[in-house]
């Protein structure tokens, strides 16, 4: 069943097969066709090319009405009889028949049909990003990863698709009531709302129909819940008040409606979404985390292609803003559709226009809200394998908490037409490699110890690079900053910071540079003069180490570790605004902030340190009291040096 391709709106062609002795069927297949009852459509066509009828009309209608019920082996056949004649077609159809060959994996002759419709509509979006990304394959096993997906027990031999969570239920749309009225495009029943329990051994159960007020007979699909759990939103067709519409063509549209829960548990108080139209659709909302947009799919006035992506406000009572159509970075000439926004703002959803395996993929954008809202361009990538397929994928949800996800499809070796799969959201974990250099001569520097730390200053792990001076740290937790440290012995030691972002299977890279000591330090030496070493500076009127001074700090470490005699002594002092009696007492805590960290994250001996306050005695410049002196300038007041004592 496709509630998938219901927002594509089939243009139809009168065939002009007069005088032919199959007329009456051909008439009735028309009809059929104009109504969307494709298999009726195939069934009749198909008997009278059987009886030895060729015609590119009837080869174009034939491989449409396989297209459009989604039998893409079948279509891809009478598409290939059609390029056969070698007549001009629409480039459409180059493009549609390019769509099926990656239904049985023939890339590169899919390719070859996108070659010519990317001729044919070079203005086309779905052909830029054709020929922008001829490696699209090759993009897309970059970002696969493999874990296991699960067929649900719950699926059936009919359509099963769509999953959200609802309370302790899982909702989802299906065709299995047979009892129900049949849909004509497909000849199976209309899709009602289920909802399954989860069981004891983590399986779903206790499958019965969602809500009676919701589920008519016609479909119904796609919910999304306010966070406070009483407003659902849904799509059904249009159909309100037990009155069914049409549009001009006589299509019944879907739409999106909105309920609130009753106190005795039910769903009441049903009304459209008042941008819903008689001419076009409005279909598969999506909540955001925090209740304040619904993200879905129409072909309404403004849609690039078949359908696209929009957004609206949900105001205080549910009810929603004006559409916005989410523009061109993200919608083709081709279907986007099913949007999914998860709790950390990235945006899921599935596409026929963009490069992927075949039919729809998912693909996604990351931080999608927040570049949303600071204009920042948005990057579409293929969610890859295991999550797409050469065949449909779609309805793609995933609860962070819980790390369970689910999506759609219709791969091979499923249960029905399409069926939901399980799978558990992988740890975000990514790689840190890199290679140590001389900052001056770019020599490698084989024997370099490198340290890994996490933020809170403990050391992770370490290694020594080998002859090729290179390092390599797997498995970092996504979202974090580390620091990493080379050492060498008779070299300077070398830190730098390096955040990870949330994008699983990522591996950064970070050339580590470290310059040869040419400054002997000997005894009351300043060692931030004589090995290059900042300033550790703190915040107005604070002594808490901040995140610049840790990576000071550590460096100062591996120096007393480097040169295991030393002893120093830690000044500490502050800018002259406040009292000098203040300023005395802060420069102490600062100072014994300081010796405490080398103390307690470098596990020097405390017999090695010494140190005392200043206060204001000592600073850098004349911004004493009472002068008008920047913030910045005030700062490079607010310090600890390190005197060495002994060697």
């Amino acid at each position: 069943m496709k509630l998938r391709t219901y927002l594509i709106l089939v243009s139809i062609l009168a065939l002009g097969w007069n005088g032919y002795s199959q007329k009456g069927n051909i008439n009735k297949a028309l009809k059929d066709y104009d109504k969307f009852s494709y298999i009726k459509t195939s069934d009749i066509l198909l008997d009278v090319a059987e009886r030895g009828y060729e015609s590119a009309d009837l080869f174009e209608k034939l491989g449409n009405a396989f297209y459009f019920n989604n039998k893409m082996d079948e279509a891809a056949g009478w598409y290939g009889r059609l390029m056969d004649m070698d007549r001009p077609v629409d480039p459409e159809l180059y493009y549609r028949y390019a769509q099926t060959l990656k239904f049985s994996e023939q890339y590169e002759e899919s390719d070859k049909w996108m070659e010519r419709f990317a001729n044919a509509r070079s203005e086309e979006l779905r052909a830029r990003g054709f020929l922008s990304k001829r490696d699209y394959l090759e993009s897309i096993e970059g970002l696969s990863e493999t874990f296991p997906v699960t067929n649900l027990d719950l699926n059936t031999e009919w359509s099963d698709f769509g999953a959200n969570q609802y309370m302790d239920k899982f909702i989802f749309a299906s065709s299995r009531d047979t009892k129900e009225k049949t849909y004509n495009w497909n000849e199976q029943p209309f899709l009602e709302l289920y909802s399954a329990t989860k069981q004891e051994d983590g399986s779903l159960g206790n499958v019965e129909k969602f809500d009676d007020n919701i589920n008519t007979k016609f479909h119904e699909s796609s919910v999304s819940f306010w966070p406070t759990d009483d407003v659902v939103y849904f799509t059904r067709n249009n159909y309100y008040k037990r009155n069914l519409r049409r549009d001009d063509d006589g299509v019944n549209r879907l739409h999106m409606y909105l309920a609130r829960l009753q106190r005795d548990g039910s769903w009441a108080e049903i009304e459209p979404i008042h941008f819903n139209s008689e001419q076009y659709s409005v279909a598969h909302p999506t909540v955001n985390v925090y209740g304040t947009r619904v993200y879905f799919a129409s072909d309404m006035p403004g849609t690039i292609g078949q359908a696209d992506l929009f957004m609206a406000d949900i105001n205080d009572d549910g009810t929603l803003g004006e559409p916005v159509h989410l523009g061109a970075a993200l919608n083709t000439e081709g279907q986007e559709s099913f949007p999914y926004v998860n709790s950390k703002g990235d945006l899921y959803y599935a596409s026929n226009g963009l490069p992927g395996l075949g039919g729809l993929d998912v693909f996604m954008v990351r931080d999608f809200e927040k570049k949303l809202d600071n204009h920042e361009q948005l990057i579409v990538e293929n969610a890859g394998k295991p999550i797409n397929s050469e065949k449909d994928d779609f309805a793609y949800y995933e609860n962070l908490g819980t790390k369970e996800g689910f999506f759609t499809s219709n791969r091979d070796g499923g249960k029905g037409d399409d069926d939901i799969y399980f799978f558990n959201v992988p740890d975000c974990l990514q790689d840190l490699e890199g290679i140590v250099f001389d900052e001056k001569t770019r020599e490698l520097i084989p024997g370099a110890k490198v340290r890994l730390f996490d933020q809170t200053g403990q050391e992770v792990s370490e290694m020594v690079v080998g002859d090729d001076a290179k390092y390599s740290f797997k498995d970092l937790n996504c979202d974090k900053e580390y620091l990493v440290r080379v050492e060498k012995d008779s070299y300077s030691t070398d830190e730098d910071r390096i955040a990870t972002t949330d994008n699983r299977k990522l591996t950064l890279n970070l050339d580590l540079e470290i310059t040869r000591d040419e400054v002997a330090v000997t005894e009351g030496t300043n060692l931030r003069e004589a090995l290059d070493l900042n300033p550790i500076y703190f915040d107005l009127d604070k002594w808490n180490i901040r995140p610049d001074a840790e990576v000071e700090l550590q460096k100062v470490i591996a120096v007393l570790n480097q040169y295991p005699d030393m002893t120093i002594d830690v000044q500490s002092h502050t800018d002259s605004r406040a009292t000098n009696s203040y300023n005395e007492a802060l420069s102490r805590r600062r100072n014994n902030s300081t010796i405490r960290y080398i103390i307690e994250v470098g596990g020097i001996d405390p017999k090695r340190l010494s140190g005392r306050g200043y206060g204001e005695s000592s600073l850098t410049n004349d911004c004493g009291d009472g002068a008008n002196c920047s913030e910045e300038e005030h700062q490079l007041n607010r310090r600890s040096d390190f005197i060495i004592i002994e060697m």
